[in-house]
């Protein structure tokens, strides 16, 4: 029997039993970071590229969604997708300078629109709330409980659209361009442009995220647009394992998780914990944790 196929109704009764199991804010918030995380992987894993700007798409969807659902009160669904679509329409003109570079300067070019997304959220108080965020965002379904159920198929449509893109024709080229984009270019395909639509659908599932972000926690902070938002989510996807897509969901659960368990315990230094976990992941755990147990199968039957 293939792993996939135990894996499937295992990963099914976990998200069901999640808020039993967890508090159920701290449920949302897993599913929230797990698309994100993914978001992350779809282009570092699968395009190659590091962005360091994602929070931007996060952020600009969590305001977005808070937005509308303040100012017309929409169905949260509609708010989130809606949030979505600003997300992508943000990346068109970011990800069209971006992709022209690679490595490092792939990195530091998203990181910089990042920023300025940050500054013009903090300065434009009138719009976002400046440092004081957006505050009492509206939703139908207060309680995390109900609401968590309400959300997951939102993610549940994310996860599946990042695996159909993966393992789609187009996913195939974009880890051509990812191995060697010289021979992509010359069998014809046009790699700034199939990497311009793979940093737009990665900034569509960013915003998903945001957008269930700042509805489940009903306020949206100037911290969803930082740096730090960015760094922690590449934290995840390299704790869960680069270029396994469900290893970003994993990670998100375990770093989430674990820094629920943290601040309960009342332990201030969370980051420097979260940092050391980085640390041991790339020294030990070279594929991750996900990639390390998708090994295991293959190594016993080897023996």
């Amino acid at each position: 029997m293939k792993l996939k196929w135990i894996l499937l109704p295992a990963a099914i009764v976990f998200a069901l039993w999640l808020p039993f199991g967890l508090y159920p804010a701290v449920a949302v918030e897993i599913l929230c970071w797990a698309l994100f995380a993914v978001s992350i992987d779809l282009l570092l894993g699968y395009v190659g590229l590091l962005s360091f700007g994602h929070a931007a798409f996060w952020g600009a969807s969590a305001y977005a969604t808070g937005l509308i659902a303040i100012n017309w009160d929409w169905p949260f669904p509609l708010a989130v997708l809606s949030g979505a679509v600003v997300a992508t329409l943000i990346a068109v003109p970011v990800g069209y300078l971006a992709v022209k570079r690679t490595g490092i300067y792939f990195a530091m070019v998203t990181l910089a629109f990042a920023q300025m997304v940050y500054v013009i959220a903090n300065k434009w108080s009138s719009l976002t709330g400046g440092e004081n965020g957006l505050q009492s965002v509206p939703r139908t379904i207060t309680d995390n409980f109900y609401f968590y159920y309400a959300a997951l198929p939102i993610v549940v449509l994310g996860l599946l659209l990042a695996w159909r893109i993966v393992h789609s024709p187009f996913g195939r080229v974009l880890v051509a361009i990812r191995d060697n984009p010289s021979r992509a270019r010359a069998l014809g395909y046009p790699v700034h442009r199939y990497k311009l639509l793979a940093f737009m659908l990665s900034a569509f599932l960013a915003g998903l995220g945001g957008g269930l972000f700042a509805m489940g926690h009903r306020f949206v902070s100037l911290d969803v647009l930082h740096w730090t938002t960015s760094g922690k989510a590449v934290i995840v996807v390299v704790l869960g394992g680069i270029g396994t897509l469900w290893g970003g969901v994993l990670g998100a659960a375990i770093i989430t998780r674990l820094e629920d368990f943290l601040s309960f315990s009342g332990f201030d230094q969370i980051g420097l914990v979260t940092g050391g976990i980085f640390v041991l992941a790339v020294l030990l755990f070279r594929a991750g944790v996900w990639g390390t147990l998708a090994k295991i199968p293959a190594r016993l039957s080897r023996r």
